[in-house]
């Protein structure tokens, strides 16, 4: 009876087989990642232009956007197209377990929240509000590259590429065409004033800015600030000589300053209170979340 076991030269042609296919498969994927790396590189190369034109260093803007995890983000992106403030669930941020954590919050952070409610005229439990409503106080900041969100919403002037992120967006979550058109225009407008604006943040504290992680639109650290106002508001609360939105310290500063900027001060009616508050975010919703946290504070 024959040995029905395979031969050793069968063996190892099976191996070399199974090894070439490996290789030639390995290839194509990596041509496939040049491709795309490529692409991105291309997608972008109009801002780059437009932002040293702007008078952003051509040496470091080629750098900065030739770094290979700087990418479009149309998956991301989209989201901005389909967000609806009344699906929030506000509520939840006004139960019991938030209220304690936000009183905990505040008997943590006490010195630097009578600090600011101090300087800035504002009061200490609509700041915590807004850091809980936020980020849930700092332990949320999110997790999507803010070069990437801001540079891809620039992009969006570009017609082909504005069509990348309409594709992205769910059939059935899909926005009229004519609205999503005209806040592609809107948004890539707005995108590219605050890509610079996070550009110059960055630059300014010596922050890499491929490295800021954020919200879905763009928004950064613990008060969720846009970089046009982390550029012109922000603070230094502890005083080290850097303004850090991730720093609870230049977090809760930040938040004083701004409010007050808008037109905080003691003594607000309620109704001025909630138009202060709605520069914050343009929601009746987020608003009345807010003044409801606080007066639960107090």
């Amino acid at each position: 009876m024959k040995n029905s076991d395979p031969s050793p030269k069968l063996i190892l042609k099976v191996i070399v087989a199974l090894i070439i296919c490996f290789s030639v498969n390995f290839c194509y994927a990596r041509q496939a990642d040049v491709a795309d790396s490529a692409g991105d590189a291309n997608e972008f190369e109009f801002l780059t232009q437009r932002l040293v034109q702007d008078g952003f260093d051509q040496e470091k803007t080629k750098a900065l956007f030739g770094n290979k995890t700087v990418c479009f983000d149309p998956g991301g992106v989209s989201l901005f197209f389909i967000h609806s403030e009344s699906s929030l669930n506000y509520d939840q941020f006004s139960s019991p377990k938030s209220i304690a954590d936000a009183q905990m919050y505040m008997e943590t952070h006490k010195e630097i929240l009578n600090k600011a409610q101090e300087e800035f005229t504002v009061d200490k439990t609509i700041i915590t509000a807004i850091l809980l409503v936020e980020t849930r106080l700092g332990t949320y900041l999110g997790n999507r590259a803010v070069l990437n969100t801001l540079a891809t919403m620039a992009a969006l002037a570009d017609k082909a590429l504005a069509e990348r992120v309409w594709r992205a967006i769910s059939n059935n979550k899909r926005p009229e065409r004519s609205t999503f058109n005209k806040k592609v225009d809107q948004k890539s407008r707005w995108g590219y004033e605050e890509l610079k604006a996070l550009i110059s943040y960055a630059n300014r504290e010596g922050i890499d800015p491929v490295a800021i992680k954020g919200s879905y639109a763009g928004a950064m650290g613990i008060p969720q600030f846009m970089p046009s106002n982390a550029l012109s508001l922000a603070k230094d609360g502890n005083t080290d000589g850097r303004v850090d939105l991730f720093d609870h310290e230049d977090a809760i500063f930040s938040v004083a300053n701004y409010l007050k900027h808008h037109g905080w001060k003691s003594g607000l009616t309620r109704q001025r209170q909630h138009q202060v508050l709605f520069q914050y975010n343009h929601s009746n919703y987020y608003v009345d979340a807010l003044l409801k946290i606080s007066d639960k504070l107090k």
